[in-house]
């Protein structure tokens, strides 16, 4: 039973580490397993292995049956985390948007942009209603659109008035 008790602090020794140090643990696995596998995976397969382990041999007295359902648990266990961790990498980035992706998106003239200063425009980003100070080469009425063609800083963008089209192009 030690020797499963043991295996189980490892785990939980692991994760620690894994929390700590985060993904310098994760490159010493890049070779094995893809981006399943991560230390957090790993932690929770070989904690759960030693605890379901000890548990089952305190309960049945058979090494073989408790390496069994060890492996079976840890396993389960060890896959879930892999697949969580996994997702929680993949998701997250279209929510963090940087002013310098916004070039070439159409926006609303909430302000009005006078000649040499600035105004206000908002434009949806990932879902979210974003407000920026803008900048025009001349003046832009409020409620027209514009599209952005430069980034200022992180609050504000240089903004281009678009062209209204005719609906009608014959007279």
């Amino acid at each position: 039973m030690l020797v499963f008790l043991i295996i189980g602090g490892v785990g939980i020794a692991l994760l620690v580490v894994s929390l700590l140090l985060g993904e310098v643990l994760d490159g010493l696995f890049d070779g094995i397993g893809g981006d399943l596998f991560s230390g957090a995976a790993l932690a929770g397969f070989l904690g759960v292995f030693g605890f379901a382990g000890a548990l089952t041999l305190s309960l049945t007295d058979s090494v073989g049956l408790s390496i069994l359902f060890g492996l079976l648990a840890g396993g389960v266990v060890g896959s879930l985390t892999g697949w969580a961790t996994l997702k929680l990498r993949e998701g997250g980035d279209e929510a963090n948007v940087r002013t310098g992706d916004l070039v070439g998106s159409k926006a609303s003239v909430v302000t009005a942009i006078p000649e040499g200063g600035y105004g206000e425009i908002t434009l949806v980003v990932a879902g979210h209603i974003t407000r920026l100070n803008a900048r025009a080469p001349g003046p832009v009425r409020s409620g027209a659109a514009v599209t952005i063609t430069a980034v200022l800083s992180a609050t504000a963008v240089m903004v281009e008035a678009d062209l209204p089209t005719n609906p009608y192009p014959y007279p």
